[in-house]
């Protein structure tokens, strides 16, 4: 059985092994893309909730 993951990181290395092959570039541009994404879907949905009010 391996080793259980540690629910935090402590130091820079230990985010050298991450679950899945993930290195941490991955993950931070994966994140990067997820909240732009998202960044634009809230303000979409606020633009027309406005327009349909007006």
């Amino acid at each position: 059985m391996p080793a259980p993951l540690p629910l935090a990181l402590r130091t820079a290395g230990d985010a050298a092994e991450l679950p899945f092959g993930w290195d941490v570039a991955d993950l931070q541009r994966w994140t990067l893309i997820y909240l732009g994404i998202s960044s634009l879907a809230f303000v979409l949905v606020w633009v027309v909730g406005y327009l349909r009010r007006r």
